[in-house]
């Protein structure tokens, strides 16, 4: 990284009598890059590891999971067990394939998916309170927030689940399931620190083993009982639940949900791999295994109803049932590790796009931009995590808590998807009949999955409403902060006015200005000059702003008006899936002739603090989330450590506001 000390061979003497026009960008400086698109074997197998992890263990629970729903706890019948799987391959085949493969992953906001992507192409960010489009927003942003809820369960029930194949072989281990588990996932959030790196580089080859075994224990189940075929005619599914009861119909569509958990990675990892290697992983090998095995598992119930126990493991020889729960352990970890690295590039984005505050990032890899680490979070969803094994202590008791947070945040993703394509201009009848169809669909699952709250679902619930009010409330406040700034803020014209009039003390080097707006001058630095009747001999306002895109050419990075002769205002812009770095966006505006090279001499950096003292006297929030607010500013990452600024290079000038 470079910061503004000057570079081997650069010109750092004394500022010439430059002039500039009033505004200047590095559009006129470069050429925009070409990307193209994306498929190779490497992206393919990474799919494989990181966007199917989570989907591709569902097998270990799922199934067992529908069936027990079906037969109520009794041995399971032959028209339950066909029910059960019916139910659950054409749930793959119309929300996995069709409308996340086909459909959803077509709302791409340039190359990037998931919900923050969505609200970015909707324009929802900057919508306001009390409007249409702040309802979205509220939407979209309950939407995201169900992420850290599924965060939560997705390691708990599938390490747990995996783990638990030890009462199937040693069933003396049974009481140190829960305690392994939790070893298992303290270790894994353990080393979160140190990066992906390294679980990445087997991510992608253990899965395809496990994708493999799940293909070839299905195969030798449907051996046993071929008639579990019968379960590809959808009618089986739809004649069962017909028929059972409005209670079991819906305990039974609750527990198949959860075979689909995991599907929604598809989109929410779409920029790392592209849409090809995501579609061709999933129909080529994911989708057929994991039918297979299904079948499979159904297989083993109609030729030993027994085996409802767990049907995943009984589908295995004796021989292998030790080194399978060790494969399935390390693809469950995989898994977790998966939804742990989501959960982090979700932070860093609503950080970004200024629905979180600044929390600290660590890059664990130099060369990697997604690999990052945050340490609060990593924390908190340890302690969410491993208190769901401690509360729940089963995968069964756990499958209550899981897929309500799921359903609702696909059913808002088929709503976000609607309203993309109506702005992308298809019609109100094809959208209609397509996302009504499968909104109709999540709507079901949603609906089955809400009698699961009282046994479970409230846990997810809860994390959600926490994060929820963490983002409406830091977005809320950044309003009215902004908005008393906007009073407090000198204009441009009136500050220009009294310099001539009264010229300030002249500071020997330059000076650099932190600013939140694009217009006027920053509260800090009229404190500054008020305060110490000096100025710097040369002086730069920086704006860093993120865009709702991914990512922003370099060419369009920074933009640069001068307003007086030694006074110039910088907007650097970086889109929200990229690091903001002031020094680097400053070196790059010098070389490309847009500011005086004096700016690389090592500046000093001025920031404003700002103290928030709630009160009652200024219309807002409610106090109790002012407080809130004030204590989220208190405890967020320095905004000079937040855009790379080196600390020897800060000074901070406080200020009081209220709201």
């Amino acid at each position: 990284m470079r910061y503004l000390y000057g570079e081997p061979g650069s010109d750092t003497g004394t500022c010439a009598a430059e002039t500039l026009p009033v505004t200047q960008s590095l559009a006129s400086t470069e050429s925009a890059p070409h990307t193209g698109g994306r498929f190779s074997p490497g992206l393919l197998l990474g799919a494989l590891g990181v966007v199917y992890g989570d989907i591709g263990t569902s097998p270990l629970y799922a199934f067992k999971e529908a069936v027990r729903a079906a037969s109520g706890g009794a041995p399971p019948e032959p028209a339950a067990v066909l029910g059960a799987v019916s139910l659950i391959l054409w749930a793959l085949i119309l929300i996995v394939s069709i409308k996340y493969a086909v459909l959803i992953l077509r709302a791409d906001n340039r190359g990037e998916g998931g919900i923050m992507a969505m609200l970015a192409l909707l324009g929802a960010r900057h919508a306001a309170p009390g409007t249409w489009a702040g309802a979205l927003l509220v939407v979209g942003l309950v939407g995201a927030a169900l992420l850290y809820g599924d965060g939560a369960i997705t390691p708990a029930i599938s390490v747990l689940s995996a783990v638990e194949g030890l009462k199937v072989v040693a069933p003396g281990l049974a009481p140190a399931v829960v305690p392994i588990t939790l070893a298992i996932l303290i270790g894994l959030f353990l080393i979160q620190n140190k990066g992906a790196g390294f679980i990445g580089r087997i991510f992608g080859p253990v899965m395809l083993a496990w994708f493999c075994v799940l293909a070839v224990l299905g195969v030798a189940g449907i051996l046993h009982a071929p008639q579990v075929l019968t379960a590809l005619n959808p009618w089986r599914a739809v004649d069962f639940v017909g028929h059972a009861g409005l209670h079991v119909g819906f305990a039974m569509l609750g527990a198949a949900f959860l075979a689909v958990t995991g599907g929604e990675a598809m989109y929410a990892d779409l920029g790392h791999f592209g849409a090809r290697p995501i579609r061709v992983a999933w129909f080529a090998l994911v989708l057929p295994a994991l039918m297979l095995n299904y079948l499979g598992q159904g297989a083993a119930l109609l030729a030993e109803p027994g085996a409802i126990e767990n049907p995943f493991y009984h589908l295995a020889p004796d021989w292998a049932q030790w080194p399978l729960i060790g494969l399935a352990t390390l693809a469950t970890v995989i898994a977790s590790q998966a939804i742990i690295t989501g959960v982090f590039s979700l932070t860093q984005q609503a950080m970004q796009l200024g629905f979180l505050p600044f929390i600290r990032v660590v890059h664990t890899a130099r060369d990697e931009r997604g690999q990052i680490y945050v340490p609060a979070v990593n924390w908190l969803l340890a302690v969410a995590t491993l208190g769901a094994v401690v509360l729940f202590e089963s995968s069964d008791r756990l499958a209550g808590a899981y897929g309500i947070a799921v359903s609702m945040l696909m059913a808002i993703t088929t709503l976000l998807a609607a309203l993309i394509a109506r702005r992308w201009g298809y019609t109100l009848a094809a959208v209609a009949a397509v996302n009504g169809f499968f909104l109709a669909i999540d709507l079901l699952f949603l609906a089955a999955n809400s009698v699961k709250v009282v046994e479970g679902g409230w846990f997810p619930l809860v994390l959600t409403a926490l994060v929820a009010t963490l983002m409406l409330t830091w977005r809320k406040g950044t309003m009215l902060l902004e908005a008393a700034r906007v009073n407090l803020r000198m204009p441009e014209e009136v500050f220009r006015a009294r310099m001539a009039k009264d010229p300030p003390i002249r500071l020997p080097g330059s000076a650099v200005f932190l600013s939140s707006a694009t217009r006027g001058i920053p509260l800090h630095m009229t404190r500054f000059l008020e305060r110490s009747h000096a100025l710097h001999e040369r002086a730069v306002i920086v704006t860093a702003l993120y865009e709702e895109t991914p990512s922003v050419p370099a060419r369009h990075r920074a933009e640069v008006r001068q307003l007086t002769p030694d006074l110039y205002r910088v907007t650097l812009r970086y889109g929200f899936m990229e690091d903001a770095s002031v020094p680097e966006g400053l070196a790059e505006a010098v070389r490309a002739g847009l500011l005086p090279v004096c700016f690389q001499e090592d500046p000093t950096v001025f920031i404003g603090h700002e103290t928030i003292i709630p009160t009652h006297r200024v219309p807002g929030m409610a106090v109790w989330r002012e407080n809130l607010f004030a204590f989220m500013m208190r405890n967020a990452e320095r905004t000079g450590a937040f855009f790379c600024v080196p600390a020897h290079q800060l000074i901070e000038v406080g200020t009081e506001i209220e709201i």
